[in-house]
């Protein structure tokens, strides 16, 4: 089948996301996920595996720690900031905005002899600063203060305001503002409490780069996104749009409460929005290190990466599926059914027997293990399989077929 009669077998009526000045990614597994309260810290090798794993899929920064966490976290940040002066991924670290926090990365970098990169945060609406008992003027003061710190110590330097999505437009205006003037390289809209909806971020990130194209059209805007209302992934998609150069996310969404922009699904819905180009084919083994190294398994219905993303053993479903294997034509088979290719991301289709499954299920799976479909196995197995209350293993569809 040629290119062109490809194109003519889906008709997409999605509307790509644009992004005008291009898409970085800022990794904050190893930062923000370590958050979430079912994750456990991992051990050095296992950050060091995850690290390498997202320099493979291209992403741009890593988010490794925070400095101010203990011996343990500076430890480690050291080690991760040195496995990366071999790789095209650069590190961060977060900071509150005081300079007593930035002081241990000034160390570091001259410890290492390579950049890292603070970002600095301070929460921003009137709720956080009426539970704290913060003055605005105070906040500003302190803004300012970290930035120059960072800028004149020679640290590239991003302003983190928490809980933008609820700030008010003046603080907001009042604390970026003073970030830029004072050497900020980056701003960052966060949606701490998972807030927004996409249009609030449309309107938020608009009125950010107004700013930013006002003071400085060369600072970064950076998005950095939470799921309490489900909407992580859409709303980054929406920030994006709106003018986000960089955005933040972790592996399956890990993070605090109910965790981040899953970075896995973002990675994977810009590609085939046809925004990015990266390879992602270790994308699944990213995804399975994360688990494993945090100890929080994803569930088997999760998109794309979950046991059951592709595999099937309904009979109209399966039979489609099948007719394109046996046309050999893995294209078609990765497709006909499904509205992720299985084969972007290092994945396959899989055909399983159960209760609802026809013949041309069993045949193809005894085929696939050499044994010959006859009509007598294959009733075997289909009379199991239709008092089964579950899709059957391989081995118990070819035991009930006899073996082979």
């Amino acid at each position: 089948m040629t290119e062109i009669d490809r194109q003519h077998l889906i008709h997409d009526w999605n509307d790509a996301t644009t992004a005008p000045g291009g898409i970085q990614f800022d990794d904050e597994t190893l930062r923000d996920g370590l958050q979430s309260p079912s994750a456990r810290d991992p051990e050095l090798d296992e950050k060091l595996e995850l690290i390498r794993l997202m320099d493979r899929l291209g992403i741009d920064t890593a988010d490794v720690g925070l400095p101010g966490a203990g011996a343990r976290a500076r430890q480690h940040i050291a080690a991760l900031c040195r496995e990366m002066e071999g790789l095209r991924i650069t590190p961060n670290v977060a900071c509150r905005t005081v300079i007593s926090d930035i002081e241990p990365v000034v160390d570091l970098v001259q410890e290492i002899g390579s950049p890292v990169e603070v970002c600095t945060f301070i929460g921003s609406s009137p709720i956080r600063m009426y539970a704290e008992g913060w003055e605005m003027d105070r906040m500003v003061q302190m803004s300012r203060d970290a930035v120059e710190f960072g800028t004149k110590n020679g640290l590239p330097v991003m302003f983190v305001t928490e809980d933008t999505t609820r700030a008010d437009p003046e603080h907001v205006r009042a604390l970026y503002s003073t970030a830029i003037e004072a050497g900020a390289k980056r701003v960052c809209v966060c949606d701490t409490c998972g807030h927004a909806t996409p249009s609030g971020v449309r309107k938020l990130v608009s009125f950010v780069k107004g700013i930013v194209d006002e003071l400085n059209p060369e600072v970064g805007i950076d998005w950095h996104g939470h799921r309490d209302r489900g909407l992580g992934l859409v709303n980054t998609l929406a920030a994006i749009e709106s003018g986000a150069t960089r955005v933040h996310a972790t592996a399956l969404g890990l993070g605090e409460r109910s965790g981040n922009t899953e970075m896995d699904l973002l990675l994977v819905n810009l590609k085939l929005l046809g925004l990015i180009d990266n390879d992602l084919t270790a994308l699944a083994d990213y995804c399975r290190k994360a688990a494993d190294a945090t100890g929080v398994p994803f569930p088997a219905n999760y998109p794309v990466f979950g046991a059951d993303a592709f595999e099937t053993g309904t009979g109209v479903h399966a039979s489609a599926v099948i007719k394109a294997f046996r046309m050999n034509d893995t294209w078609l088979a990765n497709r006909v059914y499904s509205g992720v290719p299985a084969d972007l991301f290092g994945l396959e289709q899989s055909i399983k027997v159960g209760p609802m499954s026809g013949k041309s299920n069993v045949t193809f799976v005894l085929e696939r293990h050499g044994v010959e479909p006859t009509d007598a196995r294959v009733d075997a197995v289909l009379a199991k399989a239709k008092v089964s209350t579950r899709l059957m293993t391989d081995e118990e569809v070819l035991a009930a077929a006899g073996g082979k």
